[in-house]
């Protein structure tokens, strides 16, 4: 997976989909005028974000924020899912060897700080699954359009995790309890379903996103507000079915409201309301590894173990009630790590080493080699 150079950039129009099926580069990038095209190519592997994936975006990302030529960046996905997030089955097999994904996961949150964080106009098309990490490239970009066939969830908790990936920010910054609801339910919204709940800004039919992604690149300059007018140009207006959940919001915010959940999703969603990007990935990603470690509990192995290897659907989660979970446990998962240079390099203010912290500068690293 180590690499020195960002791979050779292949400038088109328009690719068809059997030829971006057969390229064998996991993020295809185009070069058109001053729009620059992201292309996750791993369509037969719903678009999974690997360790090499994170890292070719994060190089590609930062290339085209320093590039004077390049105005904005597109990204789309290849088939029919934008992306299922990080490949669990690879995690799985890893789970007797310490440490085995760690700088995929390092890698992945390091470029969640920079999508969140990006100094130029970014565009999502997104059309069919978005779900958890694949979710985060999404919901952070400055515009992020969906098709009626886009669905989005952070569906970890089913799987003994947590939503990761800047999710205890972005979640916690929806309108009333809707975070603390599609956290812990891991709840599929659908759509324009999408957009009303907040987590992207326009619903546009499929039978126009080629025409949309058209025009943005025939867009000769960054502003956003030029942006802004093609994506209206083929928008429509939401209005979610009345069947929709999202028309429950009173409900889900007495039912969310309370502390019955013990206090570790209070903790973990509501405290991110009032702290910075940089405290809740950071927190985020100590709990990613020491779940990865299995501090607590093998659940997260187990969760994957149920829903994916076996497919049983009965995952036996130890402890096996919330009521056996003691707060000592939690502060486990929790607690900072002694090391300061073992916590994500990214910076506490946005414009100090911006594009510093990379894994392979960090001491998880250098320890390796």
């Amino acid at each position: 997976m180590s690499m020195t150079s960002v791979p050779s950039t292949i400038t088109r129009f328009s690719m068809p989909p059997e030829v971006t099926k057969q390229n064998r580069e996991v993020v295809l990038s185009e070069e058109i005028g001053r729009a620059r095209m992201l292309t996750l190519n791993r369509p037969n592997h719903l678009n999974y974000i690997s360790g090499k994936v994170a890292w070719m975006l994060g190089q590609y990302f930062e290339k085209y924020e320093k590039d004077d030529n390049a105005e904005f960046v597109i990204l789309k996905g290849a088939g029919r899912t934008f992306s299922a997030g990080g490949d669990l089955k690879f995690l799985y097999h890893g789970r007797n060897t310490r440490d085995s994904c760690l700088d995929d996961v390092y890698r992945v949150y390091w470029l969640c700080y920079h999508i969140h964080t990006y100094k130029k106009p970014h565009i999502a098309l997104v059309h069919g699954m978005s779900v958890g990490g694949g979710a985060s490239l999404m919901v952070p970009m400055k515009f992020s359009v969906v098709t009626e066939k886009a669905f989005c969830s952070t569906p970890e908790t089913s799987l003994g995790f947590h939503p990761d990936c800047g999710f205890s920010y972005m979640l916690s910054r929806l309108p009333g309890r809707l975070g603390e609801f599609l956290g812990l339910t891991g709840v599929t919204l659908k759509g324009k379903e999408i957009v009303a709940a907040g987590l992207a800004t326009h619903f546009v039919p499929s039978q126009k996103l080629f025409q949309l992604e058209k025009r943005l690149l025939s867009i000769n300059n960054g502003d956003e507000d030029a942006i802004r007018s093609v994506i209206n140009e083929f928008s429509t207006n939401v209005h979610i079915d009345e069947r929709s959940i999202l028309n429950k919001l009173s409900i889900i915010d007495d039912c969310f409201s309370g502390e019955s959940m013990e206090e570790i999703m209070d903790s973990f969603i509501r405290e991110g309301r009032t702290q910075t990007l940089s405290q809740c990935l950071r927190r985020e990603f100590r709990i990613t590894v020491n779940t990865l470690r299995s501090i607590l509990s093998d659940d997260f192995y187990e969760g994957i173990r149920a829903a994916i290897i076996d497919k049983d659907k009965s995952p036996k989660w130890n402890p096996s009630t919330l009521d056996k979970v003691y707060d000592e446990q939690l502060d486990l998962i929790f607690k900072p790590f002694e090391e300061h240079n073992l916590e994500l390099q990214i910076p506490v203010h946005e414009d100090v080493c911006r594009w510093g912290g990379k894994y392979e500068n960090s001491s998880y690293c250098l320890r390796s080699n």
